[in-house]
């Protein structure tokens, strides 16, 4: 949640900065940093920002512990931004996309219903902020099952005649494949069994080899591609 974007709203809103301050109980002062980008949006004051503008979660603050740490919070975390499959979970409260999709992919052992709405986020949120998340990312070697999430979204996107939003998307494939490891990985399935290890080996699709990802999900697996 940037300056700029707290002061657009605020003036579509036809606020001045005395006026938004004292519905924010904050001092005009400390208003007028925060629009100029000297001041951070605390967690705090970005939950009040939500009670009085729309605020989509592409601009919500990333936070340093965002609790999004097992299945139960993810899942909730994706009711909350309107993943259709999980419709009938409790919502949790909304986090950044970006966080949710980096939180997930550090994970060592990720359901496979988990696993299949990742591509989702990346498809839904196009406009999140892969300046953060690429090289968050790339800091925790997670580049290759971002890589195969995003390329899964793009084929998403073409099969829903989006071509824009598949070009989007091929961009960030282009920006994470000078990083791409050689070293093999699972998409955050570290408990498989060698069995299962050397069946993917051989039959995993061509976008699943070329990120070295030892995984068996494709399109068709996902309800929402069509």
């Amino acid at each position: 949640m940037t300056g700029a974007w707290l002061k657009e709203q605020r003036r579509r809103k036809g606020w001045t900065q005395a006026q938004a301050a004292a519905r924010l109980g904050v001092s005009q002062t400390y208003l007028s940093l925060l629009e100029n980008g000297q001041r951070p949006v605390s967690e705090r004051l970005a939950k009040r920002l939500e009670r009085k503008f729309a605020v989509p979660p592409t601009v919500l603050p990333v936070a340093m512990k965002s609790g999004l740490d097992n299945a139960e919070s993810l899942a909730e975390g994706l009711a909350a931004l309107g993943y259709p499959g999980f419709t009938h979970f409790n919502h949790g409260r909304r986090v950044n996309p970006a966080q949710l999709l980096f939180e997930a992919l550090k994970m060592h052992d990720l359901e496979p219903r988990l696993g299949e709405a990742l591509p989702w986020v990346a498809w839904r949120y196009l406009d999140l902020d892969w300046d953060w998340l690429v090289p968050e990312a790339k800091l925790h070697d997670l580049q290759n099952r971002l890589g195969f999430v995003v390329g899964l979204a793009k084929q998403v996107a073409e099969r829903n005649d989006q071509p824009a939003d598949a070009e989007a998307l091929a961009a960030v494939e282009r920006r994470l494949e000078p990083s791409r490891l050689v070293r093999e990985d699972t998409l955050c399935h570290e408990s498989m069994t060698q069995a299962e290890r050397r069946w993917l080996r051989e039959h995993r699709s061509t976008q699943a080899q070329h990120w070295n990802l030892l995984t068996g999900l494709v399109p068709d697996h996902l309800s929402y591609a069509a």
